[in-house]
């Protein structure tokens, strides 16, 4: 008898073995990204279902820019990380749902309908506008709470934004600025801070980000006085702007706006320095990183508007939580709006739970809703939040000015 016992207890140490060793190759499969040791513990948690809060992130993290959505992810992943090693929310863990939407808006919408399948009772995304505006269609509908970190255009918020008095989508939310407060923003600057008197733009065409900060630069400039001396565009794709820099630098503008993203953005100081313009070129929050694409002497006193200002007392404690979870400085400021993002988010979760109500139920998603909406000067890694009537971020915005190679905080304004 003791033999066969012995016997019965080897080969159920060998399933056992075998069942962890599947286990752990599975796991290395599921995500090349890097994770912290706090997610690898939550990971491990045998938490019951009803003591988990899901929220999903959805964003692209693979494709064409990956480099927006993995900071962001990243660093929501992060805030989730250490909420749930203070204690969670309420004694409850949250977990945080990721689905790569590729940048697109068909895949944004299949994944939201996957999240709710999945239990999620809040929406963190999209990264890029395009998919975050499909999102939001949908969420609305559902009165779902929605967060977008980064997408910028007034149509996040806004159903229609040229309508004389848009509907507001009361659900979604941003923690970034939007486009037309930005080109207001530089605009300003320009005529307060550098004396311009002409400026120029150059803009990606069909963009709703590009053409949304323009649009509201030139309105801004001209009701101040300064005045357009040159608009040219530019599709989408192109890399060679030689000729729309030509033209523009023949207007003679004191500065020149560039509200497109920092690869093209790049490509098109380059080719303004060498069409001979000397004057301040100035670009909007996708600038970020746009010193490892330029050379440093053209980018030499260049300016942008935007959401972070690295290397100060505010904001040192989560960049180095952030290189320490994943073996990286902070890439750009995309990661600490993902960060306040999901504070904010998180915040109204408080909310819902505080009022004891059940999580993806009606209720539950408006009192989360309100939850957000009721803030008043909370604060994040990117500035103190509260929320406009069409819930856009009330803040300032910090000025990153382009010297000796480095992307440098020069002010907030």
């Amino acid at each position: 008898m003791k033999r066969y016992m012995t016997l019965l207890l080897v080969l159920l140490l060998v399933i056992t073995a075998c069942g962890k060793d599947a286990t752990s190759e599975d796991a290395s499969q599921q995500d090349s990204a890097p994770v912290s040791d706090e997610t690898q513990a939550a990971d491990n948690s045998t938490d019951a279902e009803g003591d988990v809060i899901k929220v999903a992130f959805i964003g692209n993290t693979t494709g064409d820019y990956q480099q927006y959505g993995i900071p962001v992810r990243n660093s929501m992943a992060l805030w989730f990380d250490q909420l749930n090693a203070d204690g969670g929310i309420n004694g409850k863990k949250v977990e945080l749902l990721e689905y790569d939407d590729k940048a697109d808006g068909i895949e944004a919408i299949n994944s939201y309908n996957l999240a709710k399948e999945d239990g999620a009772t809040a929406i963190l995304g999209s990264v890029m506008t395009g998919p975050t505006i499909a999102l939001a269609d949908s969420t609305f509908e559902d009165n779902i709470p929605q967060m977008t970190a980064s997408a910028t255009a007034a149509g996040v918020t806004l159903i229609d934004p040229e309508a004389e008095t848009p509907e507001v989508r009361a659900n979604v939310f941003r923690s970034c600025f939007t486009d037309p407060y930005q080109g207001e923003k530089m605009a300003m600057y320009a005529k307060e801070k550098l004396g311009a008197q002409k400026v120029a733009v150059l803009f990606e065409n069909g963009s709703d980000y590009s053409e949304g900060v323009k649009d509201k630069f030139i309105a801004t400039a001209e009701a101040n006085g300064m005045e357009v001396v040159a608009s040219e565009s530019f599709s989408t794709g192109d890399k060679d702007f030689r000729a729309q820099m030509t033209k523009i630098t023949a207007a003679e503008p004191d500065a020149i706006l560039l509200p497109i993203y920092y690869g093209e953005a790049g490509l098109a100081i380059t080719a303004a320095r060498g069409a001979g313009f000397t004057g301040v070129l100035m670009g909007c929050d996708g600038w970020g990183s746009v010193k490892d694409y330029a050379d440093a002497k053209d980018l030499e006193g260049s300016v942008y508007c935007s959401g972070y200002a690295p290397g100060t007392e505010a904001t040192k404690p989560f960049e180095e939580a952030y290189k320490k979870a994943y073996a990286s400085d902070v890439p750009n400021m995309f990661a600490p709006l993902g960060y306040d993002a999901a504070m904010l988010m998180t915040e109204g979760l408080k909310a819902a739970e505080a009022a004891g109500l059940t999580p993806n139920t009606p209720e539950y998603y408006q009192a989360v809703i309100d939850g957000i909406k009721a803030l008043k000067d909370v604060k994040g890694i990117t500035g103190s939040y509260q929320f406009d009537d069409q819930n856009n971020p009330i803040k300032e915005a910090a000025i990153i000015e382009l010297k000796d190679g480095q992307e440098v905080f020069k002010e907030m304004y």
